[in-house]
């Protein structure tokens, strides 16, 4: 590669945050409001209609290639499933034991199995487990969730282990008085995050922020020309579109979007919820999450949309962005077939970070090729990405690949194979790291996966390839059961320790003189008197 570093690190500061937060802005203006986009004869619609083009023929193309695994997926959200794995290994020592015990003869006899069950709508989860180690049984392990508490069924306890969400926060901070007192952990975050981003408040974002943005753009901001190009060999006519915004259109532009956030208490409203749901209802200050201890986090969340947004526009309005923003699109039947995009900004004209993003894509039905280029440089250095891949999919047959060289040569690459036949899908996937020294390390990924409406299965096989490990010394095998059922199993209450409503010596206690001697008991009678891993 032509980028060197000249040992200099980087400069931090606004320049960085400034093409971060520009970043991202186009990202949400070439997926986002490409859909909302009135697509008349403009240069400004013809841009983000091949914008819009180009993301929905590739997530159509997806769509179609892993339909069976996004019907399932769609099945476990709105219905009641039950899941079972079964995972096992296989260890082929080289060196044979040499008359000591040999790990293969415990690794080659244990499997560990575990079902779960789960209800995203009424907020339940059950899971179940057992595992057997050479010979050696352990079971009845399992635990059940739900909005409100958490149960836990051990082997040799009589009795189910509950506490509930309201008496978490309580035990933590008794146990570690660093813990804010008052904190509890909310149960009922654990199936929202599951089902991501309620569709009404990611409506909202794209008609407030995604419409909004585009209709704010000027229409004299984009032009128009006829083109002919050469990608991979093949000579292309294409209409070159360029989106081009002034140095002060491009403060206009993110000053007013930041403004609109400040005063947007909705906004503000999603964000909250969605970092409450983060962190199970816990204040983020208890986590050190960048949150002043001596606030709470209603006052950190003002502060953020407050004096925080202030400082960015200011920045903004201060900071040095010589050429604008621009980005070119060279399309074909809606679908671009080139990109150059750049922006460079800095507090000064002697202090300016760029980035350009630079690319090919060559779309069909039965092939997807990309090429693109990514650089980031400043008064001393440049560095780039290079990224590629090549993705066919043909007669329900697949064959991809992918490339990711980073800038001190350090390559990730993938390598996969498919074929999709009356609902079963046969793979072979091999994820790779090739460092600057030469040295391959693989993780291979193999196996079939069948769908039939409201049930799956499907057979994973993982073995590693490194330096010193051949693919061939060890393996796991991961097989998994799925189907719809009528409802999530909840655990026997008659019978429960509530160990929420307990103090920390008191909790103490409980497991010195009643789970202890049980356990105790437990172990002995499955290892048997001097069995020990000896008698396996």
């Amino acid at each position: 590669m032509e980028e060197t570093q000249n040992g200099d690190p980087g400069k931090k500061g606004i320049s960085k945050k400034l093409i971060a937060i520009i970043v991202v802005i186009v990202l949400l203006i070439g997926g986002g409001i490409t859909a909302y986009a009135l697509l008349t004869g403009s240069d400004k619609a013809q841009y983000f209609k091949a914008e819009k083009g180009t993301f929905d023929f590739m997530k159509d193309q997806l769509s179609q290639r892993y339909e069976p695994e996004l019907d399932w997926s769609k099945q476990t959200k709105e219905n009641p499933t039950e899941t079972a794995f079964e995972l096992s290994g296989e260890y082929n020592n080289p060196s044979g034991g040499y008359g000591m015990m040999d790990p293969s003869d415990i690794i080659n006899n244990s499997t560990l199995n575990l079902t779960a069950q789960t209800d995203l709508e009424k907020k339940q989860l059950y899971t179940d487990m057992k595992a057997s180690v050479g010979g050696l049984e352990i079971k009845d392990l399992n635990f059940y969730l739900d909005a409100d508490q958490l149960m836990v069924g051990l082997p040799f306890l009589d009795e189910n282990l509950q506490i509930k969400d309201k008496d978490v926060g309580k035990l933590i901070h008794e146990a570690d008085p660093t813990f804010p007192e008052g904190e509890t952990i909310d149960f009922d975050a654990f199936f929202e995050m599951a089902k991501g981003l309620p569709e009404k408040d990611a409506d909202y974002l794209k008609k407030e922020y995604l419409t909004e943005i585009y209709k704010d753009l000027p229409g004299d901001a984009f032009e128009s020309t006829k083109e002919t190009i050469k990608v991979d060999g093949k000579n292309f006519n294409t209409k070159k579109l360029t989106f081009h915004l002034s140095e002060q259109e491009t403060k206009d532009l993110l000053v007013s979007i930041l403004e609109k956030v400040q005063g947007d208490k909705k906004l503000q409203k999603i964000f909250k919820e969605q970092m409450e749901i983060q962190t199970f209802g816990i204040d983020p200050s208890a986590f050190d999450m960048d949150f002043d201890e001596n606030i709470d986090f209603d006052e950190a969340i003002d502060n953020m949309f407050g004096k925080e947004i202030d400082k960015g526009i200011k920045e903004i309005k201060e900071a040095h962005i010589p050429n604008g923003f621009t980005s070119d699109i060279w399309a074909k039947n809606d679908l671009i077939v080139k990109r150059d995009f750049s922006i460079g900004v800095g507090e000064n004209k002697d202090d300016t970070n760029t980035l350009s993003v630079k690319g090919t894509n060559l779309l069909s039905d039965t092939q997807q090729k990309f090429d693109y280029k990514i650089t980031g440089s400043d008064d001393t250095d440049k560095e780039a990405i290079t990224l590629t891949g090549d993705l066919s999919w043909k007669d329900n047959k697949a064959n991809d690949s992918i490339k990711l060289v980073a800038p001190d040569e350090t390559k990730l690459s993938y390598q996969g194979k498919e074929t999709l036949k009356d609902e079963k899908r046969d793979f072979e996937r091999v994820f790779s790291v090739t460092d600057p020294y030469n040295d391959n390390y693989s993780l291979n990924w193999s196996g079939n996966a069948s769908y039939d409406h409201d049930k799956m299965s499907s057979e994973n096989n993982f073995s590693v390839d490194a330096p010193d490990i051949n693919q061939d010394a060890f393996s796991l095998t991961v097989a998994k059961d799925a189907k719809t059922i009528k409802k999530v199993k909840t655990p026997d209450t008659s019978n429960v320790k509530d160990i929420g409503s307990m103090s920390i010596d008191e909790i103490e206690d409980y497991f010195e003189t009643d789970v202890a001697p049980q356990y105790q008991k437990w172990i002995m009678g499955i290892l048997g008197a001097g069995g020990g891993l000896n008698g396996l």
